[in-house]
């Protein structure tokens, strides 16, 4: 009789058996096989919440045969993951499969290498029924929220709408960055910079003391003012009249968690949260390098900075033998977790084995996806590169001071004197050029030779929309969600429409922010920062065994309920309702402002016994026309449906001519020379550039086409932030590899 290993991943079960021998059968229950019944709460809440778990339909055959096997079985280990999400998946298994839950043995490991399971075999721990109660009361407490809140958003703004624990807070603080972008005022001020030519090269320095007083950000606010002052110290004679130069080190950063590496894949490389954990996945549980799957890096759902002794040792050996010795710590780099509720009994994400080089890899991940390669590299480097040393750059300051005023203009520049870490770990472009400004050399009194000096207008900026990447890191902050959490939250505001997203910039509907202000205005707990971190810190609490599962759901549940049932009573659909100036086109009565599942609308206050509607004025269906109908000549106009943006004829339903809603680039498309180029969304949101006769011509691109095309390849060139780079990601003009 084998002895039988359950995982919750048939990847992760084909990685494993690689390391077992034949007396071992891995099976993989394939996720959850059992949950909370989709169709009603699933929580006797007069029993003391007593849940009501169902097998999902499509696992009852899979559930069957994981009963079969365990009754052939000599011993049974539970290989779930190592946290709250995978605890319970191994509770629900004893459940399912009548197993013993003090005699149910648990493997657990950080990492699928063949180390790493047999030492897992040889320690096998039991379940940890806190980690078990507290996934189950974040389950049990979104149940309770989402299914008791939500239908009240139905009845009380529009069908279909959705309210969460966290995604409600993670919207709150989108909604009023865009109100403070709003209600931002601009300020315009000026500043004066000015180069100066001396022996050695040109020099740019910015005013930094006039009158014999430092430059602040408003000390110029006139720019007309600024600029006479310019054309009088264009008439100075400038000097050098101070020189400082110093030596500073730049640490390197800690390995990545779950939170961090979503951010820098958002940032370095574009992937959005749940890309990245989908990438990460499949790196942990194992990619078919040639000899079988592998598991290339540790668990990906981690808030720890901790790394294995092992790890340090072969890292500290892999960089002396490939960077040589002043690549090395003397003492390895230890991290401190600050993020609330770490669990430090985890490690950071690292590669498995150091010798698994990128480069390694390299044909293999990019033969399954190109992704995988460049997360993997990113998670690698970072790795290896907190173990390496400090980075030292020479940082110089110069005053130029002019003689007949009391001025000062300042430069300052740098140089790399030793890249430490730098040699593995890319720095972003702007970083890089900042650490390579170098000076000309000067002497103190060296006279300048003016070039020009000149006022420069600026105003003010408001605060930038979120990305995913700085939301995520907010929430961490506030110590709002766990690692788990980060990318469903963020997939399920787009997927609800609650926010878009452009340019990677995170902007709320009017859905979103009318749901936000009901939410404000009469469930202040739910959106609030510190009571949602409270609650964070329950769960945890329960996890250590220092609360318990009851009271925690009991004292929520109770003011909650009653909040629910007060808010049924006092609130009514029309107080969402607002007053405007149009009038019916029809009855002449006044209409009105209301919310509709695609955000405001104008509806005729006389309805139901007239049923008018039109756009909102400046709303995307109240833009201008977009020409003639070709059927009847009627305008066309944009609306919008429940399969998203389309356009019309302003006469139906006389007329009910429709097209898709595509806005034009102006570029024509390379592939098919007959196609042009036009504006998309994806079902996440994301803006992307492809043919419009698509299914015809698939060509696409993440990037908007400047027009231009390469002059090494001819394939369009792309906008790609502040730089022009060239579409083909193989072409030496590209960047997109770096």
């Amino acid at each position: 009789m084998a002895i039988l290993i359950i995982v919750e991943s048939p990847t992760k079960a084909k990685t494993i058996s690689r390391f077992l021998g034949r007396n071992f059968k891995v099976l993989s229950s394939a996720g959850h096989l059992r949950d909370l019944p989709k169709s009603k709460i699933g929580l006797d809440i007069e029993h003391d919440f007593a849940p009501q778990y169902v097998i999902a339909k499509d696992k009852k055959n899979l559930a069957d045969d994981l009963k079969a096997a365990a009754k052939k079985a000599s011993a049974i280990y539970l290989a779930t993951d190592e946290d709250r999400e995978g605890e319970a998946i191994a509770w629900h298994l004893t459940q399912i499969l009548d197993l013993p839950e003090k005699e149910v043995e648990r493997l657990v490991f950080h990492e699928i290498t063949e180390k790493a399971i047999q030492e897992a075999i040889q320690h096998p721990r039991h379940l940890d029924l806190n980690l078990v109660d507290a996934q189950q009361a974040r389950r049990f407490l979104d149940r309770l929220v989402g299914y008791e809140l939500s239908p009240l958003l139905w009845k009380k703004i529009a069908y279909g709408l959705s309210a969460g624990r966290v995604q409600s807070v993670a919207l709150r603080l989108i909604v009023e960055r865009e109100d403070e972008i709003r209600k931002f005022i601009t300020t315009p001020y000026s500043t004066i910079e000015g180069d100066f030519t001396f022996k050695n090269g040109l020099i740019h320095g910015k005013l930094h003391q006039f009158e014999n007083k430092t430059v602040e950000q408003f000390t110029f606010s006139d720019q007309m003012a600024t600029e006479k002052i310019a054309t009088t110290l264009n008439q100075d004679i400038f000097t050098i009249s101070d020189k400082k130069t110093k030596e500073v080190k730049k640490n390197p950063l800690p390995p990545f968690t779950t939170s961090t590496l979503q951010q820098e894949a958002s940032k370095k490389l574009g992937f959005s949260p749940k890309q990245t954990m989908m990438l990460a996945q499949k790196l942990y549980e194992g990619i078919d390098l040639g000899g079988g799957p592998v598991g290339l890096i540790t668990y990906m759902r981690t808030d720890s900075l901790n790394l294995s002794l092992d790890f340090l040792s072969a890292a500290q050996s892999y960089l002396k033998k490939h960077f040589g010795n002043e690549y090395v710590l003397t003492k390895p780099r230890f991290f401190k977790t600050k993020s609330k509720g770490a669990q430090e009994a985890h490690e950071a994400i690292r590669p498995t084995d150091v010798e698994l080089s990128p480069d390694d890899v390299a044909f293999h991940l990019k033969l399954l996806d190109k992704k995988l390669f460049t997360l993997y590299r990113l998670i690698y480097n970072r790795a290896l590169a907190s173990q390496m040393p400090e980075a030292r750059l020479e940082q110089t300051s110069l005053d130029i001071a002019g003689k007949k005023s009391s001025t000062i203009f300042r430069a300052t520049g740098s140089r790399l004197l030793f890249l430490g870490f730098l040699k593995l770990w890319q720095i972003n472009e702007d970083e890089a050029e900042e650490n390579e400004r170098r000076l000309p050399e000067v002497a103190i009194n060296e006279k300048a030779q003016t070039q020009t000096i000149k006022a420069l207008a600026h105003t003010t900026e408001p605060p930038a929309r979120f990305t995913e990447a700085n939301l995520i890191k907010t929430l961490e902050e506030y110590g709002i969600g766990r690692p788990s959490t980060y990318a469903p939250t963020l997939a399920t505001l787009l997927d609800r429409k609650y926010v878009t997203r452009e340019n990677k910039k995170l902007t709320p509907t009017d859905m979103g922010e009318v749901v936000t202000n009901f939410l404000k205005e009469h469930f202040k707990d739910i959106v609030d920062f510190d009571f949602t971190a409270k609650m964070e810190e329950q769960l945890d609490e329960i996890a250590e065994g220092k609360a318990e599962l009851l009271p925690v759901l009991k004292n929520f549940y109770g003011p909650f309920h009653k909040n629910i049932e007060t808010k049924t009573k006092e609130v009514n659909r029309s107080d969402f309702d607002q007053a405007s100036d149009e009038l019916c086109p029809k009855c002449g009565s006044p209409m009105i402002i209301k919310i509709g599942r695609f955000g405001k609308f104008l509806a005729c206050s006389k309805y139901p016994d007239c049923k008018t509607t039109k756009p909102l004025a400046g709303s995307e269906e109240a833009a201008e026309n977009l020409g003639a109908c070709p059927d009847c000549g009627g305008n066309l106009v944009p609306k919008r449906g429940r399969f998203g943006a389309f356009i019309a004829c302003s006469n139906y339903p006389t007329c009910k001519y429709t097209q898709k809603n595509e806005k034009p680039t102006g570029v024509h498309c390379p592939k098919c020379e007959t196609g042009d180029i036009v504006i998309k969304k994806s079902k996440r949101g994301k803006i992307f550039y492809a043919c419009n006769k698509y299914p015809a011509c698939d060509f696409s691109l993440w990037h908007k086409p400047t027009g231009d095309k390469c002059a090494l390849c001819q394939s369009l060139l792309i906008e790609k932030g502040k730089h022009i780079l060239c579409s083909n990601s193989e072409c030496v003009k590209s960047k997109l590899d770096s």
